[in-house]
Formats: structure tokens, sequence, C-alpha cells
């Protein structure tokens, strides 16, 4: 029985906090994510959002996508992904669609989102500390990202080169009331 990606998600994060000997208690501390909502994702018995992710994966030294990578590679990955194969994965809370473009380990990741109109999604700066770069590259639509107090808005071909040098909590918004806005990021590890 192939396994989804939900419990195959739930599998590697509590491989990843094992590996590195952490209780749920300190898991929750370093990703600021309660122990009860931890447990339950852990058991697949409730399905993290975007920026729940992005906090665990953070706090574990992971991008979202290299988390997510790394429990689709759980299933048996390779070196090529087939846009059939490619699991996908949506944030119950938003509707954001996520799909890891590259093979698990490579880099940079490559990583095409789907946002839908009007919604936002929010990142801790703890989630870009272990980032070397970030870039994003706007296909369709607008989005608007705020990086601490500063704001710019990106429109169809549209590239921002993020700062890493000094993390700060980000947001992404899709201020369009009625399209979709699709974009492409690429992250480098440190």
């Amino acid at each position: 029985m192939m396994l989804s990606l939900d419990h195959l998600l739930a599998q590697r994060i509590r491989r990843e906090r094992e590996a590195r000997g952490w209780s749920i208690a300190a898991l929750a501390t370093e990703s600021g994510v309660s122990r009860a909502m931890i447990s339950k994702i852990e058991r697949a018995e409730a399905s993290p959002t975007a920026a729940l992710l992005g906090r665990l994966s953070g706090a574990l030294g992971l991008t979202i996508s290299a988390l997510l990578a790394r429990a689709e590679a759980d299933a048996g990955g390779s070196r090529v992904t087939r846009a059939a194969t490619q699991e996908r994965w949506t944030d119950p809370e938003t509707g954001y669609r996520r799909r890891a473009l590259s093979p698990s380990g490579t880099e940079p990741e490559l990583v095409e989102v789907e946002l839908p109109p009007g919604a936002h999604i929010a990142y801790p700066a703890a989630s870009y500390r272990f980032l070397r770069g970030q870039v994003v590259w706007v296909l369709a639509g607008r989005l608007l990202i705020r990086e601490g107090t500063q704001e710019t808005e990106l429109h169809p071909g549209d590239v921002l080169a993020y700062d890493l040098a000094t993390p700060r909590d980000c947001e992404f918004n899709n201020p369009c009331g009625t399209d979709w806005c699709r974009y492409v990021v690429t992250l480098t590890r440190k």
C-alpha cells in the first residue's frame, strides 16, 4: 500500500526530529509550534499549513521543499522527476499549492507555487536562516512580498533575489481578488 504525502510527511518530520535527538517539546520550543499540534502532525491526524511547515522546517534547518522532497524520497525518489508523478501539496488553510520541481537533494531547489486570489502566507525569519540564496520568479498574476517592513510587488516576468544576510519575517500575498498567482522559487542552502 502506498502512503499519501501527508503520511510520508508525518513520518519524515518525526524522523528529522528524532535524528536530532529532540523530543516533541524541544521541536515545539525551536519552532514555536505547540506540542499538541506537532503530535497531531506526526500521527497524520492534522495536515500542516504552509506557515506551520515553514516554522517546523526552519527549526529543523530545512526548506519546506527539502522536507517535502525527503518525504517523497521515502517513497522511492530518483534523479528525474516526471511531471505526471510529481507529488503536489496543498495548504489546507489557504489552498496554496506547492510542488517540488527538482529531484530530492539537488541544488538549487526549484519549487512551483500557486497562490489563490487574496491569499497570504507568512514565514518567520527562522525559516531562512540556513539559506544562502532565494530567488522568486513570477510566471502569472501579481505577488506582493513583504520582508520585514519592505514591500515589493512583482508582475509576470519579474524576479526578486532575497538579501539573506539578515533574514527577516516574510509574507507572500496575492493582492488580486480573482486571479491565481503562479511563481517559481529557487533555494540554495549555506
